[in-house]
């Protein structure tokens, strides 16, 4: 089968994740991505475990490095500089993670591949922008760009998210300007340089909260899992376990109201509209969470669902997956044997494609 990106061949000096990610889901859609590695010990992440699958290969290399090759040079030695300049002359992609300016030092900058390449995509990925030297790890960029201040149980109590986020965030925008970027080569036939940085992308990803700080001066705190503009809209306790409630707007509050057997609460002045019911959060929630102890999470989730009101129990991973599957999706795939998560985006014409697991170290 075709791939949207059949025919491109990427060079990949990413490690770790944000840009192993970018140059999977490339490959994913069609894309030759050959990955450069250290000789005897390769990307980071292959030493990252446990978990550990059953070959004793660490789990997190193998997240994001399927449908790719592995090319071991070390780019300190001459002759394996020269095999990486070669292959990144005729490469469409460079994506490159190194700290600011190790590509240059190495001959294998920007300036350098375009003197050869002058229609290559050129993909450097920062922590903060390539004026600094700072390394980029997930969890210093989300304690310095504000996220660890508003996650967490309440304000003192900074929290990082249970995935390194910024990381994956940051493949999604190096992707996407990828891929303008080869559009624009498309149409003119020039190349460019893309430069994302884990700082930046995730400002614009705090969206609203970015947004009331630049528009309104809020400095948002952590909240535990409520929001700061709607109510209800946070987890809950059922008789068996947690359960999240998400209202967006009055019409699924009196939905809410009706499933649990209390539609007077709709038309309190106090919860009618939600700029009241977050105004009355503290005497709302209570209410609430009295009522949802009298049946099991599934079974309020089931009653919800039926009438439009956003719900779901708190899953684990496992029941995660059990879930997606229970609503017709397809979220595991068979990759060469090796049990991956599906690619999230559908194309009806050249879909995502899995023809190889995450390789052997030079293989």
């Amino acid at each position: 089968m075709t791939g949207a990106l059949d025919g491109l061949l990427i060079a990949d000096f990413g490690r770790v994740l944000a840009g192993p990610y970018a140059t999977m889901l490339l490959a994913d859609l069609g894309a030759e991505v050959v990955k450069i590695e250290r000789p005897g010990s390769g990307d980071d992440t292959r030493q990252w475990g446990p978990p550990f699958d059953a070959d004793g290969v660490a789990t997190y290399f193998q997240a994001v490095n399927r449908n790719k090759r592995s090319l071991a040079l070390d780019l300190r030695d001459e002759s394996d500089r020269a095999q990486a300049a070669a292959l990144v002359s005729r490469a469409d992609v460079v994506v490159e993670n190194l700290l600011p300016g190790g590509m240059d030092r190495l001959g294998l900058g920007y300036d350098d591949v375009r003197a050869t390449n002058p229609g290559v995509v050129y993909c450097s990925v920062t922590g903060f922008g390539r004026d600094s030297s700072l390394p980029g790890y997930d969890l210093v960029v989300q304690a310095v760009g504000g996220l660890m201040s508003m996650t967490g149980p309440r304000p003192g109590e900074p929290t990082r998210a249970g995935v390194a986020v910024v990381d994956v965030i940051t493949g999604l925008h190096a992707a996407v300007g990828i891929l303008a970027a080869l559009r624009h080569r498309d149409r003119t036939g020039e190349g460019q340089r893309v430069e994302v940085d884990l700082m930046s992308c995730l400002l614009s990803s705090l969206v609203n909260q970015s947004s009331g700080y630049l528009l309104a001066g809020a400095v948002p705190q952590a909240m535990g899992n409520r929001h700061p503009s709607l109510v209800p809209y946070e987890v809950f306790q059922a008789r068996d376990k947690p359960i999240v409630i998400a209202c967006g707007n009055d019409r699924q509050f009196r939905s809410l109201a009706e499933v649990l057997g209390q539609p007077d609460l709709a038309d309190d002045e106090r919860y009618a509209t939600n700029p009241q019911r977050v105004a009355h959060r503290e005497e709302l929630v209570p209410v609430v969470n009295d009522l949802l102890a009298a049946a099991d999470a599934q079974d309020w989730y089931e009653r919800m669902s039926a009438v439009g009101v956003p719900a779901g129990p708190v899953n684990d991973l496992a029941e995660a997956f059990a879930y997606a599957e229970g609503v017709g999706l397809s979220p595991i795939v068979e990759c060469a044997g090796v049990r991956q998560v599906a690619n999230p985006i559908g194309l009806s014409a050249t879909p995502a494609t899995y023809r190889s697991a995450p390789p052997a170290l030079g293989g």
